[in-house]
């Protein structure tokens, strides 16, 4: 119980550490947080999130980047994007991800929001729900879902 209550004391301390507007500004975070539309923000959130590894800062930068070359509307970009804005991807490049993964990343979000509304159902099913190790299920099920696209 020590462990659990020690975990417990630590994880508060780091919430009130970060979980503060403060933080936002200069965190990669903060590229969902300037978006209103759940759609959008679920779409910058996951390219921050796949860019986060290095500096902040040049997470920030490579994430604006790309919204811009979405035109700061990434959903609608997603469904609607022409051939000719889609060739403005190439070349893009952050570390390892590469122009060849964002194309496949853009494909992937026509397809599932083409059926459905949110990024979360990539995530979640009911057998996600009912497991035992749910993190672990939703990571194994969008992963399954991502790499399995018609």
């Amino acid at each position: 119980m020590d462990k659990v209550h020690n975990l417990k004391v630590f994880l508060d301390e780091k919430v009130a550490e970060f979980n503060v507007p403060g933080f936002i500004k200069d965190d990669p975070v903060s590229i969902p947080h300037r978006f209103s539309k759940k759609q959008d923000i679920e779409i910058a959130g996951l390219f921050a999130a796949i860019f986060a590894w290095g500096s902040r800062s040049t997470i920030i930068k490579k994430s604006e980047a790309l919204l811009r070359l979405m035109d700061n509307k990434p959903h609608k970009f997603c469904l609607d994007h022409s051939d000719a804005a889609l060739s403005q991807m190439e070349g893009f490049v952050h570390r390892t991800f590469n122009s060849d993964d964002l194309l496949y990343f853009i494909s992937f979000l026509r397809y599932h929001y083409s059926n459905h509304t949110s990024l979360e159902t990539a995530f979640f099913n009911k057998e996600v729900l009912a497991a035992a190790e749910p993190v672990e299920a939703a990571l194994n099920h969008f992963y399954d879902y991502f790499f399995s696209m018609p």
